[in-house]
């Protein structure tokens, strides 16, 4: 068999199943593990696939900068940053990440509430800021362009002295397996420092980041308290996801 045609094989392959184990493939299309694994290497430096041990899952298109990333499920976006806006009690400290779907939480915030945010984006911190009651605290440090968002020491520094009730926590990757994970290593290092600091995490996912995987670990699935996805998520993927023991709720 072609390499090309090899290749597109296992992309259809992944694409149908949701994953890739190369000792399965090599045996089934009588070829070597090496011959598979340089496949999968050469495809995941395409951006059309994330090497894992043993094999691949699909990657995230959740990975692309913020205007990119803008374009993907902008319907789903919303409707997850009213259901994450709504979660907010009065009084809270809530931790915000930078990213789309957080900018829609910003977006709308109730007039009414009086909390307190903290967020390490710009853009989400100039959102919330046309809430007149709710208090802005900012991370500063080094900014990610590619993210929108602060990262490095400094951040993870001021993030050890909160402790927050709430933290919306920013993923390009959801997988049962894989966990929540990132593109950026600094990224995740930040996430992680904020995730410790809060009593609760909460993750809104729009469709593309489920069932995908990402380069850098953030936390298990099990870890959050919460997952929120799109209404029209389909049974088998709640139901791998839920496996990890997860809670999971459908939003409209």
């Amino acid at each position: 068999m072609l390499t090309t045609h090899r290749k597109q094989l296992l992309l259809a392959r992944l694409a149908a199943d949701g994953h890739l184990v190369a000792k399965d493939l090599a045996a089934e299309l009588g070829t070597s593990e090496d011959t598979i694994r340089r496949d999968l290497r050469e495809l995941a430096q395409a951006g059309q696939l994330q090497r894992v041990h043993g094999g691949a899952l699909p990657a995230s298109p959740a990975m692309g900068d913020l205007q990119a990333r803008a374009a993907l499920s902008p319907d789903d976006k919303v409707a997850l940053g009213k259901a994450g806006a709504a979660l907010i009690q009065p009084g809270q400290l809530v931790i915000l990440d930078g990213g789309t779907t957080a900018l829609q939480l910003a977006r709308h915030l109730p007039p009414t509430l009086r909390a307190t945010l903290v967020t390490h984006s710009p853009a989400v911190a100039l959102e919330a800021a046309k809430q007149p009651l709710v208090d802005i605290l900012m991370l500063g440090g080094r900014l990610f362009r590619h993210s929108g968002v602060n990262v490095g020491a400094t951040v993870i520094e001021a993030a050890s002295r909160l402790r927050a009730d709430l933290y919306f926590m920013g993923v390009t990757g959801v997988h049962p397996e894989t966990g929540l994970s990132t593109g950026d290593d600094e990224e995740a290092a930040v996430k992680r420092a904020l995730h410790a600091r809060a009593a609760e995490t909460v993750v809104l996912a729009s469709s593309e980041k489920l069932m995908a995987a990402s380069p850098f670990l953030v936390a298990p699935l099990a870890d959050i308290s919460q997952l929120l996805v799109p209404a029209n998520t389909p049974a088998r993927v709640l139901k791998a996801l839920a496996a990890s023991g997860v809670s999971i709720k459908k939003v409209a």
